[in-house]
């Protein structure tokens, strides 16, 4: 027979009684057996028998007090860098802060506390002190209950080992619940690894800046840390996110990325199509391509393309003489005569003409894909192209307008713009650290086309991770991940882990990410794909039931009493009963309403499979000295 304990520490210490009466009687024993009252043989067995049985009531008393002291839980604390490198001895642990593993014994005294107003049990936290635990309460006028920390006194720094965050980690609070800090910590860890650290701040956190900032002055190389800034672009770099690629279909695929969805997939399409036409004519011509230019061709028409193509290819085929051809002389006349069709005021003569010899007089077999494809590009109908392209032309627009487009669209031969241009593939190779502002409070449009093409660029630099081979841990982290989530980062979170990196997403609510994504199963089905989960304050009902199903059930105990009177016909006959029943229920291992009551900064969170962990993060001062910072392998 399986017997359960049922444990209810929410009351008076009754235990105190008991051990005062027993050692009461040890005294008494002790006396009669010293003044000889008593024999002494008697006497001693039964004085340490009461004398047992006080000590082990007195720890049992002491135990329900030290629980209720506890119920004051925690003041949020502050460290600096150096006491912070002290708590991350390992590189291989990740340190999560200071908190307990969350176990069926604590929810069951969660629920207890939820039947009473806990501040009729709370106690005094200096008898904590006394007791040798040490304790700042947590002051009445912070945000929210204490006692959900305090059901635990023995509180001990919190470690998970690095490789169970390959999988990918979400952070969900509301809004000034922590996030910020607890990005703070989990960046400043990878920092300090010496990984190659990319941080997605859509709305430009100074605090998390100067956080990173920090991080690299105390443990990496001088001019390690990079910034973007879309509104400061001569304080950062300018970075460049079609230098990389394996195929030019891959430009294309990544413009596609941060186009609007259409209903048909029709428009995205031919924006694709639009796109790696003119890719495919540049490099024809050997130019890179680069956002200033294809916004150029597409929107003022592929004409100066087409035409260096079509004279590559004559010169290839026909010689350096080609315009003495019988067939082209008559051409270039017929077009300056002007008896070609011209399907564009943008269209030279001599474009015309190798347009028209290119179609009439070039058999199929020895034509040029690429050329095919800008001619159909050229002949197709103005007004018509410039409407499926409708979708296109904003968002390139957008990223190619004033200094913006200079910092996306790099000229590396400009001799006014000494700002250094790099792109990820120079970022992992040097082993810097990247943090991109996007400025999404001026300008949201903006802010998510560059999020979602800076995460389309990674997503085929992990590609190419995956085909070289090349495992050099990438730690990238992406605040407000509503905004610039798209398919490429689903693809780093689905499939990133074996190319080397590990993804760390906040979120304020589900809803969020079900409007930018379309519904909420397509939201839920993105963030199937992160394995851990950190859960701090949050108010949305449908956040809360997604957070708690991930921690799963547990069995809660119930105690039921049960009294009952009764009279009979007869006077001065009555009945009584009375009856205790232990019930048993499978209950959420953490109430979704708990999760809206939670102080800040303090979380529960999934990690390593299902490892249910109640904990706190510190503050992180980056401005506290610098004098003692511990270096990458010393221990705490």
């Amino acid at each position: 027979m399986l017997v359960r304990r049922y444990e209810m520490p929410w009351r008076p210490a009754y235990e105190g009684h008991a051990a005062a009466a027993w050692l009461a009687a040890t005294a008494v024993l002790t006396f009669g057996g010293v003044s000889g009252v008593l024999p002494t043989a008697l006497a001693r067995p039964l004085a340490l028998g009461c004398f047992a049985c006080g000590v082990m009531r007195l720890a049992q008393a002491l135990r329900t007090l030290v629980l209720r002291a506890s119920l004051s839980g925690r003041a949020v604390q502050t460290i600096g860098t150096a006491e912070l490198a002290r708590w991350c001895g390992r590189p291989d642990q990740v340190f999560l802060g200071f908190g307990f593993e969350w176990r069926p014994v604590h929810a069951q005294r969660l629920y207890e506390l939820a039947k009473a107003d806990y501040r009729e049990f709370a106690l005094s936290p200096r008898l904590l002190a006394w007791l040798g635990h040490e304790t700042d309460p947590q002051p009445d006028a912070q945000i929210g209950l204490p006692y959900i920390h305090g059901v635990e006194p023995d509180e001990v720094p919190l470690y998970r080992p690095l490789q169970n965050f390959e999988g990918g980690t979400l952070l969900v609070g509301t809004t000034q619940s922590g996030k910020g800090v607890a990005l703070g910590c989990l960046v400043t860890q990878a920092v300090r690894r010496g990984d190659v650290v990319i941080v997605i701040d859509p709305k430009n956190s100074r605090r998390l800046r100067r956080i990173v900032q920090r991080a690299c002055e105390d443990w990496r190389e001088p001019g390690t840390f990079l910034e973007f800034h879309p509104a400061f672009p001569e304080d950062g770099v300018r970075l460049d996110f079609t230098f990389n690629w394996q195929k030019p279909t891959e430009i294309a695929s990544r413009i596609q990325s941060i186009m609007p969805p259409d209903t048909a997939s029709a428009f995205t399409a031919f924006g694709w199509d639009a796109v790696n036409v003119v890719v495919q004519g540049l490099i024809e011509l050997e130019e890179r391509p680069n956002l200033v230019k294809l916004t150029r061709y597409i929107e003022g028409g592929i004409e100066p393309v087409l035409e260096g193509s079509l004279r590559r290819y004559c010169e290839r085929t026909l010689g350096s003489g080609w315009r003495e051809q019988p067939e082209m002389k008559r051409l270039l006349h017929e077009a300056q005569r002007g008896n070609l069709k011209r399907p564009s005021e943008a269209a030279s003569t001599e474009l015309l003409a190798l347009v028209t010899y290119y179609e009439q007089h070039v058999a199929p077999s020895q034509r040029h894909k690429a050329i095919d494809a800008q001619v159909r590009t050229f002949r197709h109908n103005r007004e018509h192209y410039q409407k499926i392209t409708a979708n296109l032309l904003p968002v390139l627009s957008m990223l190619t307008s004033g200094d913006l487009g200079r910092s996306l669209s790099p000229d590396p031969f400009d001799p006014d713009d000494l700002r250094p241009i790099m792109n990820f593939e120079k970022i992992e190779r040097a082993g810097h650290v990247l943090y991109m502002c996007l400025d999404s409070l001026p300008d949201p449009s903006v802010a998510t086309a560059i999020g979602a093409l800076a995460l389309a660029d990674l997503a085929a630099r992990v590609g190419m991770r995956y085909n070289l081979g090349a495992h050099r841990r990438i730690s990238l982290f992406v605040d407000e991940v509503s905004n610039v989530i798209n398919q490429p980062l689903i693809e780093i979170l689905n499939k990133g882990a074996e190319g080397g990196i590990q993804t760390t997403c906040a979120m304020q609510t589900l809803a969020d990410l079900a409007r930018r994504l379309g519904s909420e199963h397509a939201a839920r089905m993105a963030l199937g794909n992160l394995n851990n989960l950190i859960a701090l304050r949050s108010k949305d009902r449908p956040t809360q039931d997604f957070v708690v199903e991930t921690f799963g059930r547990t069995a809660i105990h119930t105690l039921r009493v049960g009294v009952s009177t009764g009279t009979d016909a007869h006077l001065g006959d009555f009945s009584s009963s009375y009856s205790t029943q232990l019930c048993e229920s499978f209950e959420e291992m953490v109430p979704a309403d708990v999760l809206g009551k939670l102080p800040n900064l303090q979380y529960f969170a999934s990690v390593s499979g299902g490892r249910i962990i109640k904990g706190r993060f510190p503050i992180l001062d980056a401005d506290a000295p610098a004098a003692a910072v511990v270096s990458a392998g010393a221990g705490p």
